[in-house]
């Protein structure tokens, strides 16, 4: 069974900092891309970071570039999402989820969540000012 498995969210202030996880069982699939997404009350899912699982090579959307930075342990079948300097603005459901059919997963300058076709259950982040 595919299995994505969210972990690293929690509470914190303004300014800090935060590492998510995304412990990712997928058996025989092919994984192309993997990408973090998040989505906040009211507002449409929204797609933060992708890597390339075969090159690493990395696309970040503008509102996280700079500040966040998506990695991937092949060994541990691990994705992570290292993130600094947060803001409020950044208080959302976080998710991780993989390409498995080689799809476009960039339209213009956004990731498009509807490119992925297997999804974990989510991490919260809050950040307080």
């Amino acid at each position: 069974q595919v299995q994505l498995v969210e972990s690293g969210g929690g509470s914190v202030q303004a300014g800090g900092a935060l590492t998510l996880s995304c412990a990712a069982s997928l058996y025989d699939y092919t994984t192309y891309s993997m990408g973090w997404f998040r989505q906040a009350p009211g507002r449409e899912r929204e797609g933060i970071a992708i890597i390339y699982t075969g090159s690493s090579v990395t696309y970040y959307s503008g509102s996280v570039k700079g500040r966040f930075t998506i990695s991937q342990d092949n060994a541990e079948n691990t994705l992570y999402l290292h993130m600094n300097s947060l803001t409020p603005e950044d208080t959302a459901m976080y998710y991780c989820a993989a390409d498995t059919q080689g799809r476009t997963v960039i339209a213009g300058t956004r990731i498009n969540p509807n490119d992925f076709n297997f999804w974990g259950q989510g991490t919260q982040v809050t950040v307080s000012s």
